[in-house]
Protein backbone atom coordinates (compact mmCIF):
# COMPACT_ATOMS: atom_id res chain seq x y z
CA UNK A 1 0.00 0.00 0.00
CA UNK A 2 1.13 3.51 -0.80
CA UNK A 3 1.47 5.49 2.42
CA UNK A 4 0.77 9.14 3.08
CA UNK A 5 -0.71 9.66 -0.36
CA UNK A 6 -3.58 12.05 -0.95
CA UNK A 7 -5.51 12.14 -4.20
CA UNK A 8 -6.78 15.45 -5.57
CA UNK A 9 -9.74 15.15 -7.93
CA UNK A 10 -9.59 17.83 -10.62
CA UNK A 11 -13.24 18.79 -10.37
CA UNK A 12 -14.77 20.66 -13.28
CA UNK A 13 -12.12 21.01 -16.01
CA UNK A 14 -13.40 24.48 -17.00
CA UNK A 15 -13.72 25.86 -13.48
CA UNK A 16 -10.88 27.01 -11.24
CA UNK A 17 -9.92 23.46 -10.19
CA UNK A 18 -7.06 23.01 -12.70
CA UNK A 19 -5.68 26.46 -11.90
CA UNK A 20 -5.60 26.05 -8.13
CA UNK A 21 -4.07 22.58 -8.56
CA UNK A 22 -1.19 23.92 -10.64
CA UNK A 23 -0.65 26.83 -8.27
CA UNK A 24 -0.71 24.47 -5.28
CA UNK A 25 1.89 22.17 -6.84
CA UNK A 26 4.09 25.20 -7.58
CA UNK A 27 3.94 26.07 -3.88
CA UNK A 28 4.94 22.56 -2.72
CA UNK A 29 7.56 21.96 -5.43
CA UNK A 30 10.40 19.87 -4.01
CA UNK A 31 8.47 18.47 -1.05
CA UNK A 32 8.64 14.71 -0.58
CA UNK A 33 4.96 13.95 0.10
CA UNK A 34 3.35 15.01 -3.15
CA UNK A 35 -0.32 14.30 -3.81
CA UNK A 36 -1.55 12.74 -7.05
CA UNK A 37 -4.14 14.44 -9.24
CA UNK A 38 -7.02 12.36 -10.54
CA UNK A 39 -7.76 14.26 -13.71
CA UNK A 40 -6.55 14.87 -17.25
CA UNK A 41 -3.00 15.60 -18.40
CA UNK A 42 -4.19 17.43 -21.51
CA UNK A 43 -6.59 19.68 -19.59
CA UNK A 44 -3.92 20.61 -17.07
CA UNK A 45 -1.43 21.38 -19.85
CA UNK A 46 -4.14 23.49 -21.54
CA UNK A 47 -4.65 25.37 -18.29
CA UNK A 48 -0.91 25.90 -17.85
CA UNK A 49 -0.59 27.28 -21.37
CA UNK A 50 -3.65 29.51 -21.07
CA UNK A 51 -2.51 31.01 -17.77
CA UNK A 52 1.24 30.96 -18.41
CA UNK A 53 1.89 28.62 -15.49
CA UNK A 54 5.04 26.49 -15.43
CA UNK A 55 4.37 22.83 -14.63
CA UNK A 56 5.87 19.43 -15.39
CA UNK A 57 2.71 17.36 -15.77
CA UNK A 58 3.23 13.60 -15.99
CA UNK A 59 0.94 10.56 -16.19
CA UNK A 60 0.93 8.35 -13.08
CA UNK A 61 -0.22 4.83 -12.25
CA UNK A 62 -0.31 3.07 -8.85
CA UNK A 63 3.17 1.89 -8.00
CA UNK A 64 4.92 4.59 -10.04
CA UNK A 65 7.53 6.69 -8.29
CA UNK A 66 6.54 10.32 -7.88
CA UNK A 67 9.26 12.62 -9.15
CA UNK A 68 9.67 15.73 -6.95
CA UNK A 69 8.70 18.94 -8.67
CA UNK A 70 6.23 17.26 -11.03
CA UNK A 71 2.44 17.10 -11.17
CA UNK A 72 1.56 13.37 -11.24
CA UNK A 73 -1.82 12.68 -12.86
CA UNK A 74 -3.94 9.54 -12.82
CA UNK A 75 -6.42 9.54 -15.70
CA UNK A 76 -9.35 7.10 -15.55
CA UNK A 77 -9.16 4.43 -18.24
CA UNK A 78 -10.87 5.40 -21.47
CA UNK A 79 -11.41 9.01 -20.44
CA UNK A 80 -9.34 11.61 -22.27
CA UNK A 81 -10.84 15.05 -22.65
CA UNK A 82 -11.12 16.74 -26.03
CA UNK A 83 -9.20 19.82 -25.02
CA UNK A 84 -10.17 21.83 -28.09
CA UNK A 85 -13.78 21.67 -26.87
CA UNK A 86 -12.99 23.15 -23.46
CA UNK A 87 -14.04 26.72 -22.75
CA UNK A 88 -13.53 28.45 -19.41
CA UNK A 89 -16.71 28.74 -17.39
CA UNK A 90 -18.78 26.63 -19.80
CA UNK A 91 -19.35 23.11 -18.49
CA UNK A 92 -21.00 20.53 -20.72
CA UNK A 93 -21.78 16.83 -20.81
CA UNK A 94 -18.11 15.99 -21.49
CA UNK A 95 -16.93 17.84 -18.39
CA UNK A 96 -19.79 16.33 -16.37
CA UNK A 97 -18.74 12.79 -17.29
CA UNK A 98 -15.14 13.64 -16.45
CA UNK A 99 -16.01 15.07 -13.03
CA UNK A 100 -17.92 11.92 -12.13
CA UNK A 101 -15.14 9.65 -13.39
CA UNK A 102 -12.53 11.45 -11.29
CA UNK A 103 -14.61 10.98 -8.14
CA UNK A 104 -15.36 7.31 -8.84
CA UNK A 105 -11.71 6.57 -9.65
CA UNK A 106 -10.44 8.25 -6.49
CA UNK A 107 -12.85 6.25 -4.32
CA UNK A 108 -11.82 3.04 -6.06
CA UNK A 109 -8.11 3.76 -5.50
CA UNK A 110 -8.79 4.43 -1.81
CA UNK A 111 -10.82 1.25 -1.45
CA UNK A 112 -8.01 -0.71 -3.09
CA UNK A 113 -5.50 0.70 -0.61
CA UNK A 114 -3.55 2.68 -3.21
CA UNK A 115 -3.95 5.97 -1.32
CA UNK A 116 -4.85 7.26 2.13
CA UNK A 117 -7.17 10.21 1.51
CA UNK A 118 -8.85 12.31 -1.13
CA UNK A 119 -9.33 16.05 -1.56
CA UNK A 120 -11.88 17.23 -4.08
CA UNK A 121 -11.86 20.32 -6.24
CA UNK A 122 -15.27 21.85 -7.01
CA UNK A 123 -17.76 20.40 -9.46
CA UNK A 124 -20.76 21.77 -11.35
CA UNK A 125 -23.81 19.92 -10.09
CA UNK A 126 -25.85 20.87 -13.15
CA UNK A 127 -23.43 19.31 -15.65
CA UNK A 128 -22.97 16.31 -13.36
CA UNK A 129 -26.73 15.78 -13.58
CA UNK A 130 -26.72 16.45 -17.34
CA UNK A 131 -24.15 13.67 -17.73
CA UNK A 132 -26.59 11.22 -16.12
CA UNK A 133 -25.53 11.29 -12.47
CA UNK A 134 -28.54 12.12 -10.31
CA UNK A 135 -26.85 13.51 -7.19
CA UNK A 136 -27.35 16.92 -5.58
CA UNK A 137 -23.61 17.15 -4.97
CA UNK A 138 -20.26 15.61 -4.15
CA UNK A 139 -21.17 14.42 -0.68
CA UNK A 140 -24.21 12.41 -1.71
CA UNK A 141 -22.32 10.79 -4.58
CA UNK A 142 -19.47 9.80 -2.30
CA UNK A 143 -21.87 8.39 0.28
CA UNK A 144 -23.53 6.29 -2.42
CA UNK A 145 -20.20 5.02 -3.76
CA UNK A 146 -19.13 4.11 -0.22
CA UNK A 147 -22.59 2.74 0.72
CA UNK A 148 -22.66 5.04 3.74
CA UNK A 149 -26.03 5.86 5.31
CA UNK A 150 -24.93 8.14 8.15
CA UNK A 151 -22.73 10.97 6.96
CA UNK A 152 -22.50 14.72 7.23
CA UNK A 153 -20.59 17.87 6.35
CA UNK A 154 -18.28 19.77 8.65
CA UNK A 155 -16.68 23.09 7.75
CA UNK A 156 -13.37 23.18 9.58
CA UNK A 157 -10.65 25.74 10.14
CA UNK A 158 -8.05 26.52 12.76
CA UNK A 159 -10.45 28.79 14.70
CA UNK A 160 -13.93 27.45 14.03
CA UNK A 161 -15.73 24.22 13.09
CA UNK A 162 -19.42 23.99 12.24
CA UNK A 163 -21.82 21.19 11.29
CA UNK A 164 -25.32 21.52 9.88
CA UNK A 165 -28.58 19.76 10.73
CA UNK A 166 -30.20 20.92 7.47
CA UNK A 167 -28.16 21.88 4.44
CA UNK A 168 -29.43 22.77 0.97
CA UNK A 169 -33.06 23.61 1.64
CA UNK A 170 -35.07 26.81 1.49
CA UNK A 171 -35.10 28.84 4.68
CA UNK A 172 -38.89 28.61 4.88
CA UNK A 173 -38.60 24.81 5.18
CA UNK A 174 -35.99 24.64 7.94
CA UNK A 175 -38.26 24.73 11.01
CA UNK A 176 -40.48 22.00 9.60
CA UNK A 177 -37.51 19.73 8.89
CA UNK A 178 -36.00 19.97 12.36
CA UNK A 179 -36.70 17.05 14.70
CA UNK A 180 -35.26 15.97 18.01
CA UNK A 181 -33.95 12.80 16.35
CA UNK A 182 -32.12 14.69 13.57
CA UNK A 183 -30.53 17.15 15.97
CA UNK A 184 -29.45 14.41 18.39
CA UNK A 185 -28.00 12.40 15.52
CA UNK A 186 -25.99 15.40 14.26
CA UNK A 187 -24.67 16.18 17.75
CA UNK A 188 -23.49 12.59 18.18
CA UNK A 189 -22.05 12.42 14.65
CA UNK A 190 -20.13 15.65 15.26
CA UNK A 191 -18.82 14.24 18.54
CA UNK A 192 -17.62 11.05 16.82
CA UNK A 193 -16.00 12.97 13.97
CA UNK A 194 -14.03 15.18 16.35
CA UNK A 195 -12.79 12.14 18.25
CA UNK A 196 -11.99 10.02 15.19
CA UNK A 197 -10.78 12.56 12.65
CA UNK A 198 -9.40 15.36 14.82
CA UNK A 199 -8.08 13.27 17.74
CA UNK A 200 -10.00 15.21 20.38
CA UNK A 201 -10.53 13.02 23.43
CA UNK A 202 -13.32 15.09 24.99
CA UNK A 203 -14.90 17.37 22.38
CA UNK A 204 -16.89 20.34 23.66
CA UNK A 205 -19.92 21.06 21.51
CA UNK A 206 -22.29 24.00 21.34
CA UNK A 207 -25.70 23.94 19.70
CA UNK A 208 -27.02 27.08 18.04
CA UNK A 209 -30.66 27.99 18.57
CA UNK A 210 -32.99 28.47 15.62
CA UNK A 211 -34.67 31.67 16.74
CA UNK A 212 -33.36 35.08 17.91
CA UNK A 213 -32.36 35.10 21.58
CA UNK A 214 -32.84 31.30 21.60
CA UNK A 215 -36.58 31.88 21.39
CA UNK A 216 -36.76 34.09 24.50
CA UNK A 217 -38.65 31.43 26.48
CA UNK A 218 -41.05 30.85 23.60
CA UNK A 219 -41.77 34.48 22.71
CA UNK A 220 -39.96 34.21 19.35
CA UNK A 221 -40.62 30.54 18.63
CA UNK A 222 -40.83 27.32 20.60
CA UNK A 223 -38.45 25.06 18.63
CA UNK A 224 -35.80 25.48 21.34
CA UNK A 225 -38.20 24.25 24.04
CA UNK A 226 -39.88 21.46 22.09
CA UNK A 227 -37.09 20.14 19.86
CA UNK A 228 -33.58 21.48 20.43
CA UNK A 229 -33.30 21.30 24.23
CA UNK A 230 -34.62 17.70 24.38
CA UNK A 231 -32.10 16.72 21.71
CA UNK A 232 -29.26 18.25 23.73
CA UNK A 233 -30.41 16.42 26.86
CA UNK A 234 -30.55 13.13 24.96
CA UNK A 235 -27.07 13.61 23.49
CA UNK A 236 -25.68 14.59 26.88
CA UNK A 237 -27.15 11.43 28.42
CA UNK A 238 -25.44 9.46 25.64
CA UNK A 239 -22.05 10.86 26.70
CA UNK A 240 -21.56 14.01 24.64
CA UNK A 241 -20.23 17.18 26.29
CA UNK A 242 -22.78 19.46 24.64
CA UNK A 243 -24.32 22.76 25.71
CA UNK A 244 -27.05 25.07 24.44
CA UNK A 245 -29.12 26.08 22.69
CA UNK A 246 -27.21 29.36 22.50
CA UNK A 247 -28.41 32.51 20.73
CA UNK A 248 -26.90 32.40 17.22
CA UNK A 249 -25.52 35.93 17.54
CA UNK A 250 -23.21 34.98 20.44
CA UNK A 251 -22.37 31.29 20.14
CA UNK A 252 -19.78 31.70 17.38
CA UNK A 253 -17.91 34.32 19.39
CA UNK A 254 -17.60 31.80 22.21
CA UNK A 255 -16.44 29.06 19.84
CA UNK A 256 -13.78 31.24 18.20
CA UNK A 257 -12.56 32.22 21.68
CA UNK A 258 -11.84 28.53 22.34
CA UNK A 259 -14.75 27.60 24.56
CA UNK A 260 -16.13 25.03 22.09
CA UNK A 261 -14.58 22.69 19.54
CA UNK A 262 -17.54 22.86 17.15
CA UNK A 263 -20.96 24.43 16.77
CA UNK A 264 -23.93 22.36 15.59
CA UNK A 265 -26.07 24.68 13.47
CA UNK A 266 -29.69 24.41 12.43
CA UNK A 267 -29.32 25.54 8.82
CA UNK A 268 -26.81 26.29 6.08
CA UNK A 269 -26.22 30.04 6.31
CA UNK A 270 -26.38 30.07 10.10
CA UNK A 271 -23.11 28.15 10.12
CA UNK A 272 -21.48 29.18 6.88
CA UNK A 273 -21.75 32.95 7.22
CA UNK A 274 -19.63 33.14 10.40
CA UNK A 275 -17.36 30.37 9.16
CA UNK A 276 -16.56 32.06 5.87
CA UNK A 277 -16.15 35.43 7.58
CA UNK A 278 -13.23 33.87 9.46
CA UNK A 279 -12.02 31.19 7.04
CA UNK A 280 -12.99 32.49 3.60
CA UNK A 281 -9.65 31.66 1.97
CA UNK A 282 -8.53 28.64 4.01
CA UNK A 283 -11.65 26.81 5.14
CA UNK A 284 -12.05 23.08 4.55
CA UNK A 285 -15.15 21.00 3.88
CA UNK A 286 -14.84 17.62 5.63
CA UNK A 287 -17.23 14.74 4.97
CA UNK A 288 -17.56 12.61 8.09
CA UNK A 289 -19.16 9.20 8.38
CA UNK A 290 -17.45 7.77 5.27
CA UNK A 291 -15.05 4.79 5.38
CA UNK A 292 -12.62 6.88 3.29
CA UNK A 293 -11.07 10.23 4.17
CA UNK A 294 -12.50 13.08 2.11
CA UNK A 295 -11.87 16.79 2.39
CA UNK A 296 -12.73 19.50 -0.08
CA UNK A 297 -12.17 23.14 -0.81
CA UNK A 298 -14.98 25.20 0.70
CA UNK A 299 -15.70 27.16 -2.50
CA UNK A 300 -17.35 26.44 -5.82
CA UNK A 301 -16.21 26.27 -9.43
CA UNK A 302 -16.05 30.09 -9.62
CA UNK A 303 -16.87 30.16 -13.33
CA UNK A 304 -16.92 33.95 -13.21
CA UNK A 305 -13.14 34.06 -12.66
CA UNK A 306 -12.13 30.79 -14.36
CA UNK A 307 -9.28 31.30 -16.80
CA UNK A 308 -8.31 34.69 -15.42
CA UNK A 309 -5.34 33.48 -13.36
CA UNK A 310 -6.57 35.02 -10.11
CA UNK A 311 -7.88 31.95 -8.25
CA UNK A 312 -6.43 31.40 -4.76
CA UNK A 313 -5.15 27.88 -3.91
CA UNK A 314 -5.19 28.48 -0.13
CA UNK A 315 -8.31 26.42 0.53
CA UNK A 316 -6.92 23.53 -1.54
CA UNK A 317 -3.66 23.61 0.40
CA UNK A 318 -5.56 23.58 3.70
CA UNK A 319 -7.80 20.74 2.50
CA UNK A 320 -4.86 18.56 1.42
CA UNK A 321 -3.08 19.16 4.72
CA UNK A 322 -6.22 18.34 6.72
CA UNK A 323 -6.83 15.18 4.69
CA UNK A 324 -3.37 13.95 5.60
CA UNK A 325 -3.88 14.76 9.27
CA UNK A 326 -7.23 12.95 9.38
CA UNK A 327 -5.72 9.90 7.68
CA UNK A 328 -2.98 9.79 10.33
CA UNK A 329 -5.52 10.18 13.14
CA UNK A 330 -7.66 7.36 11.80
CA UNK A 331 -4.65 5.04 11.47
CA UNK A 332 -3.84 5.60 15.15
CA UNK A 333 -7.27 4.24 16.07
CA UNK A 334 -6.79 0.96 14.21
Amino acid sequence: MTTNLTLITMGCPVGIGPEIILKYFAEISGQSDSPVVVGDVGALNWCAEQLNLSADILPWQPGDEIKPGTVPVFTPAGLTLEVDRLSWGRPDRQTGRAMAAYIKSAVRLLQQGEADAMTTCPIAKSSLNAAGFDYPGHTEMLADLCQSKEYGMMLAGSRLRVTLVTIHVGLNRVAGLLTREKITAMIMATDRALRRDFALKSPRLAVAALNPHAGEEGMFGDEEIKIIKPAIVEAREAGSDVSGPFPPDTVFVKAVAGRFDAVVCMYHDQGLIPFKLIHFSNGVNVTFGLPVVRTSVDHGTAYDIAGQGIADPASLAAAVNMAGEIAVNRRKLR
